[in-house]
């Protein structure tokens, strides 16, 4: 496995790693999807693999894209304050402002690591809940796993763009910046395959996306 899967380069988590179960399907998948992420070629390893079910297709990379991201994150906490970050931004025209519409109905202002606090905590929560993320072959998605994942996607992209507009600075001084643009770059190409993330909610990270897009022309 290379570096970026494997997490030999920093074992430091935000919140603990979510695994997929062994010898399950879904495991299977998760090493094809590595496999094919070897061979290099971005836009080939995100499409659907012959036979499989789309569902289970995205629930599988969510999992890893949460697990990466919660790497990515994990590496800077130390640079992602109350005080260096009091409100989760991206960029000076985008803030983000938390709600979960159980818990916390009406948006609220908080710092970034509060707000990605929140966030991936309500992720872990999604992903450990059987009836949306059934880990057991032959347990059908919910009808509306599709839209959950929509969500959940549209909120992970939130963590990439704050560390790419405050922090990309201490990414680089890290020597991450390559793990974060491949895993960058992977999310990408996965939300565009599948139309997963309105183009209006990519738009503070438009400049980067196009970029990573036209290299893969």
């Amino acid at each position: 496995a290379s570096p970026l899967l494997s997490g030999s380069r920093s074992s430091k988590t935000f919140k603990p790693k979510k695994n997929i179960p062994e010898g399950s399907h879904q495991y299977e998948l998760l090493k094809h999807a590595e496999a094919t992420l070897g061979s290099g070629n971005l836009r080939q390893a995100v499409m659907l693999p012959d036979g499989e079910d789309l569902n289970e297709w995205i629930a599988v990379n969510t999992v890893d894209f949460f697990n990466q991201i919660n790497m990515l994150y994990g590496t800077i906490t130390e640079f992602c304050t109350e005080s260096s970050c009091p409100v989760m931004s991206a960029g000076p025209r985008y803030e983000y402002h938390w709600a979960d519409g159980t818990n916390i109905k009406k948006p609220i202002k908080c710092s970034a690591p509060k707000y990605i606090d929140y966030l991936m905590t309500w992720v872990q929560d999604q992903l450990d809940d059987e009836t949306l993320f059934p880990s057991k072959i032959g347990v059908p998605f919910p009808k509306n796993f599709m839209s959950v994942a929509k969500t959940i996607l549209k909120r992970l992209f939130r963590v990439y763009a704050h560390i790419y507009h405050q922090h990309f600075d201490s990414v680089m001084r890290l020597q991450e910046e390559a793990h974060l643009n491949t895993s960058f770059k992977h999310f990408i190409f996965f939300v565009q395959e599948f139309s997963l993330i309105d183009r209006r909610e990519l738009a503070p990270l438009h400049e980067l996306i196009e970029k990573l897009g036209s290299k893969d022309r």
